[in-house]
């Protein structure tokens, strides 16, 4: 079976009890998708307050209700996704988390989720990528964007 990955990133208020704040998904052919929901500051930790919060809100027509986000990212998964089985690849299992929850934790028959996790990120293509591009961290889709590279950049040098 043909496989689309899709490269999932998420910001939220904390480690201890997460509430998603942005989502940022690019797919391996280069479709992306970025939202940010409403969320209770009061719940960040001050790491989120002073590395995340500063870098949301800078796309107006990013930002919709938790129910519109269901509605958004169906929206798009339909116009991108082709007949192949979906990969949802992530780095840390509270995007894994934070993202079944936008299903109601039950995401579509057609998805599975794999933890590319740090054996498979190459950290030194990710940080490139921030610095080639001068692209904060902590930011959903910036995040998501990062993850991919490494993966276009080895297809690169396979090709030459």
């Amino acid at each position: 079976m043909v496989r689309q990955l899709f490269f999932l990133d998420t910001e939220f208020t904390n480690f201890h009890d997460p509430e998603l704040v942005s989502i940022g998904l690019v797919a391996s052919s280069g479709e992306e998708f970025y939202a940010e929901i409403p969320f209770s500051i009061t719940a960040c930790s001050p790491f989120v307050k002073e590395a995340v919060i500063p870098l949301l809100g800078l796309d107006q027509v990013a930002f919709c209700t938790r129910d519109g986000l269901f509605i958004r990212l169906m929206d798009w998964l339909a116009v991108v996704k082709n007949d192949a089985e979906v990969v949802i690849c992530f780095d840390s299992q509270h995007d894994e988390t934070l993202f079944k929850q936008i299903f109601g934790g039950m995401p579509p028959a057609f998805m599975r989720f794999r933890n590319v996790g740090d054996r498979n990120i190459n950290e030194l293509l990710r940080y490139e990528f921030h610095t080639k591009h001068a692209l904060p961290e902590h930011h959903a889709l910036h995040d998501a964007r990062a993850m991919r590279y490494p993966l276009r950049r080895a297809a690169a040098v396979s090709t030459r």
